[in-house]
């Protein structure tokens, strides 16, 4: 893809996530193997913390599993269909629809995730973002996020339709957090365990 056909697919992910929303929640890998990067995540957390799940789709089997260890989750994705299947599946949740990219919520967090949510947005919109991810942290909160090994620009796919990815540099993420009072714990670039994502695991000092 060019440039332009890329830059015109970033306006498109959250039209793809809602027609294919069904397809995603039947086709979406629900053996938890996220589980050991959650686990990390939340370490010595208390029961009853604080997570706020950006880009959650369905709440399945992420949003589930961090209710099942006692925390407190907040539910935030910008598609409908998505929202509509989780406040079906799991009617007692914290839902609720919003771009992450306008994150202003009035809680704090101990914990946040984007997990394959932050990578569909652009460079500067992932700039922005985390600007808004930090200031939403409580002291010592973490963040996890998953990204790319380096930077640029690619085409994913979900379901049939093209779906928008990108990435900042390792440097830079670093760079950026770091400005924002942000250590990075741990970067792993396409993690087997993770089948293959890269993560990023930052605490707030």
């Amino acid at each position: 893809m060019t440039r332009q056909d890329l830059a015109a697919l970033a306006l498109r992910t959250q039209e793809v996530y809602e027609r294919n929303a069904e397809r995603f929640d039947r086709e979406r890998y629900k053996d938890l193997f996220e589980r050991c990067w959650l686990d990390r995540m939340v370490d010595g957390l208390d029961r009853g913390a604080d997570v706020l799940d950006l880009g959650c789709g369905t709440g399945d089997p992420i949003a589930a599993y961090m209710d099942s260890r006692g925390f407190h989750v907040l539910g935030l994705d910008a598609s409908r269909a998505m929202l509509r299947i989780a406040r079906m599946r799991f009617p007692q949740g914290d839902w609720r629809l919003g771009d992450m990219r306008r994150l202003d919520l009035a809680e704090r967090f101990d914990a946040i995730l984007g997990w394959d949510s932050f990578f569909h947005l652009t460079a500067e919109e992932q700039r922005d973002t985390l600007i808004r991810i930090a200031a939403h942290l409580r002291p010592s909160g973490r963040v996890m996020l998953t990204v790319g090994p380096m930077s640029g620009e690619v085409a994913g796919r979900v379901g049939d339709d093209p779906v928008y990815h990108a990435s900042l540099s390792p440097q830079e993420y670093a760079q950026r957090l770091d400005a924002l009072g942000l250590d990075i714990q741990d970067f792993v670039k396409e993690d087997p365990a993770a089948r293959g994502r890269t993560v990023l695991l930052a605490r707030k000092r």
